[in-house]
């Protein structure tokens, strides 16, 4: 048996697969170390505790559903960026089963802090990208936003209403496509 990982990352991709192959009761130090072909220890030398593994491969398989194209002008609309959360969304849930409503469950006891801030994390990812893109769609109308309206406050907003359908796995986005056209354009 291989005593050496090449990488954390490689961990994660291995996770990830375990999650999305046999869902989250398959995600032990035990069973990734199993597929990754190394010691138990050799996993541990990467994440102290179970909790600590499955609070890292929450946060990769956000980033997986969620990995924003690098090319900052691949969308030309706030609206289409929202689009491509929601078609994001669908694809997330079809991979990863389940993910979106039971990874919660995952942070126990005094672990539970530490997950939910790698969550809090990707997260704000999602929102600095959408904040990003906001700001930089040319069609909102200069007025719609002031001191007590801000972009800030909106992506809020409409980060909330994609967390709610997320959870109600209501990949629909059209009512939310149109509330954005109406209220930005």
């Amino acid at each position: 048996m291989n005593t050496v990982v090449t990488s954390k990352e490689a961990i994660l991709n291995v996770s990830r697969e375990l999650v999305r192959e046999q869902g989250w009761g398959a995600l032990n130090i035990r069973a990734v170390a199993g597929a990754c072909g190394v010691s138990i220890g050799s996993i541990y030398n990467y994440f102290e505790s179970k909790s600590a593994l499955t609070a890292a491969v929450v946060e990769s398989i956000w980033y997986d559903i969620f990995h924003f194209p690098e090319n900052e002008s691949a969308f030309d609309s706030f609206a289409g960026c929202v689009g491509w959360a929601f078609d994001s969304m669908k694809k997330g849930d079809e991979k990863y089963p389940g993910f979106f409503t039971l990874h919660s469950m995952s942070f126990m006891g005094e672990e539970k802090s530490g997950g939910q801030k790698l969550m809090a994390q990707a997260w704000r990812h999602i929102k600095d990208r959408l904040y990003m893109v906001l700001i930089s769609d040319r069609n909102v109308r200069p007025e719609v936003f002031d001191e007590a309206f801000t972009p800030e406050k909106f992506v809020e907003i409409i980060f909330s209403l994609i967390i709610s359908a997320l959870l109600q796995r209501n990949y629909d986005c059209s009512g939310i496509l149109g509330m954005i056209g109406r209220v930005i354009y």
